[in-house]
């Protein structure tokens, strides 16, 4: 495949840490994301979803005394956590899913004092990258799809399992798939006859067979990759049980920054800032709002997208929205 189309492709998925051109990472958002967590030399900051920590190095080094609390459910990205961050004792590695992380930091005394909430929902080059992995289309290897392959069904063992009336929804909902009753056909068709797709390049096949066309520039397979992804994953559950329970985390003046790079995520992102921003209802007679109708959030400004300069830089940045809040008490 060519490297117009793999570029596509990383762009789509939303890889987080990019690789740039001298090996290292070119973190999506970078600045603007240092601009509006405003790190503190002596804060308790947490980067939710390390990948391969382009964002969590920016934002050690700005640092003094503080500390840095570093997560990914990936037990690839933990252990390149762990290497990169062994001989720094005011950093923290967490393995966990980005669900059950603001229960996870609660129990071990964080709540309330975190200063800061970075949430990067990319996905990594490196995930991309190895085929073992089977997110990419790109590449032949086992249809996994899986953040932490120890845990969970794969997304071959998910289209063995789903009727091919759920597996439309699914690729409708999460890839926003126009031909997505004819993918669904395509699969059950193969798996009744013996031959469910088990390999990456095997679903690409039935795509393709399918008669299933791309937009340009765009991967006939892109949008069913993105939604088995996300499915597998239950990424957009994991974010949603995340938001539920982060605000708990934040001190007062803490602050929330997530990046999204599809409109599934940016939009619950930007409902859950809305509603916490909002006083709860009252009757128009009580003259003080209750403590727990109070807002608990303040939005910090618009929406920040990558600027012109970045997006030429590193193309997979154009698809990224940034959102920022502060918690209010």
């Amino acid at each position: 495949m060519g490297a117009v189309v793999q570029e596509k492709e990383r762009e789509a998925a939303g890889p987080s840490s990019r690789r740039a051109g001298n090996g290292g990472h070119a973190p999506v958002l970078l600045d603007a994301v240092l601009e509006g967590l405003a790190p503190r030399a002596e804060g308790l900051y947490v980067d939710a979803t390390y990948g391969r920590g382009g964002h969590a190095q920016a934002l050690f080094r700005a640092l003094g005394r503080g500390e840095l609390i570093v997560a990914d459910r990936d037990p690839e990205a933990i252990a390149h956590a762990r290497h990169h961050f062994a001989d720094r004792p005011r950093c923290h590695v967490v393995q966990a899913r980005l669900g059950e992380l603001p229960e996870v930091l609660q129990s071990r005394g964080w709540a309330g004092r975190v200063a800061g909430v970075l949430v990067d929902l990319g996905v990594s080059s490196p995930q991309l990258d190895d085929a073992v992995r089977g997110f990419s289309f790109r590449h032949d290897g086992p249809l996994d799809m899986r953040m932490d392959p120890e845990s969970g069904i794969s997304a071959a063992e998910l289209l063995q399992q789903l009727s091919q009336r759920e597996l439309a929804r699914i690729l409708r909902r999460y890839g926003e798939e126009p031909q997505a009753g004819r993918i669904a056909r395509a699969v059950v068709a193969a798996r009744e006859a013996g031959a469910p797709p088990l390999r990456t390049r095997d679903l690409v096949a039935l795509i393709e067979e399918a008669g299933v066309r791309g937009t340009p520039g765009r991967h006939a397979a892109t949008r069913t990759f993105q939604a088995l992804r996300i499915a597998v994953n239950d990424e957009l559950g994991e974010l949603e049980r995340f938001l539920a329970g982060v605000i708990e985390l934040l001190e007062p003046g803490g602050r929330l920054a997530v990046i999204a790079f599809h409109s599934l995520e940016d939009r619950l992102v930007k409902r859950f800032i809305r509603d916490a921003s909002r006083v709860g209802d009252l009757p128009p007679s009580v003259p003080v709002v209750p403590v727990d109708l109070r807002p608990r959030l303040r939005p910090l400004g618009r929406a920040r997208r990558a600027d012109v300069a970045e997006v030429a830089a590193n193309p997979r940045s154009r698809s990224a929205v940034l959102r920022l809040a502060e918690r209010l008490s």
